[in-house]
């Protein structure tokens, strides 16, 4: 692995230094909370969007989060970037408990890392993603609230090393036959002149790459429709693309072995997509 830049509670500190109480009820019980950011040289792309979820989520589980610590922490982080492209992820926990109880937040903490990250290129773009049927089911263990990025994220680690183990890009997630989003990405289909993507809720992510895109599909003048994707329409789709921070737009050229339509309307919305984040 490339060298990492590691930051907690504000400070720079050796990676060997960075460590969890046995106690701390995100080491237990995966009770934290994340953002995964791109920085490109030393810019940090939609850190403000990024914290935007994060507080608000902080806000809904009652997690200790002070925003201007966060944003010095960012600022100090921004300037250490040595790389063309970088993946930032920022983590916030509560802290230690002394049983099976949430901790109080006495000694929460948060972590904020960096490394290198190799950009998706034109070419690995225009060969696209292959993608899989996730085996198993994406899950809320919080399903009152809406979905958020929690630690507690296993349901989606064993979709993506299935996905790896087969040779795919990504593992899409189905429920009771809708896809609604993939292990780390989510999912947008093309018909025509109309772009259809999962609605966030308690399944599906409100990704800030997701919102970014859907309001660069706009101004270019698609139709946009929030709405459920049936697992037989997605596969007649024109074009279906993957959505996340690091990839940013990523067509997908088949699921579960089977070839889908390759359009390339991706092609003028990744550059405007691009104008737009980097502005």
């Amino acid at each position: 692995m490339s060298q990492m830049l590691v930051n907690l509670n504000g400070h720079f500190i050796p990676r060997e230094d960075a460590r969890l109480s046995f106690a701390d009820t995100g080491l237990l019980y995966g009770d934290t909370l994340f953002e995964t950011l791109r920085a490109e040289r030393n810019r940090i792309l939609l850190s403000k969007e990024h914290l935007d979820r994060l507080c608000l989520s902080a806000r809904l589980l009652e997690f200790p989060c002070e925003r201007p610590k966060l944003e010095a922490a960012l600022s100090l982080m921004s300037a250490a970037l040595k790389h063309e492209v970088s993946r930032l992820r920022l983590t916030l926990g509560r802290g230690s408990a002394p049983g099976f109880y949430l901790a109080d937040g006495s000694d929460s903490w948060f972590l904020l890392t960096a490394v290198a990250a190799t950009p998706v290129t034109t070419d690995e773009r225009g060969v696209g993603a292959d993608c899989i049927l996730a085996p198993n089911s994406r899950s809320n263990p919080l399903d009152h609230l809406p979905q958020m990025k929690r630690g507690n994220h296993a349901d989606c680690l064993y979709a993506a090393d299935f996905a790896r183990h087969h040779h795919a890009r990504e593992a899409l997630f189905v429920d009771q036959g809708l896809v609604i989003e993939g292990s780390s990405s989510n999912i947008f289909a093309r018909f025509g002149e109309q772009l259809y993507t999962p609605p966030p809720g308690k399944l599906v992510l409100a990704g800030i790459t997701r919102r970014q895109l859907i309001s660069t599909a706009i101004e270019y003048g698609l139709e946009i429709y929030e709405e459920a994707l049936p697992l037989e329409r997605l596969l007649t789709a024109d074009e279906i693309w993957l959505s996340n921070a690091m990839v940013e737009l990523l067509p997908v050229t088949a699921i579960n072995r089977q070839p889908v339509a390759r359009g390339t309307l991706w092609q003028e919305i990744h550059p405007l997509y691009k104008q737009r984040t980097e502005t």
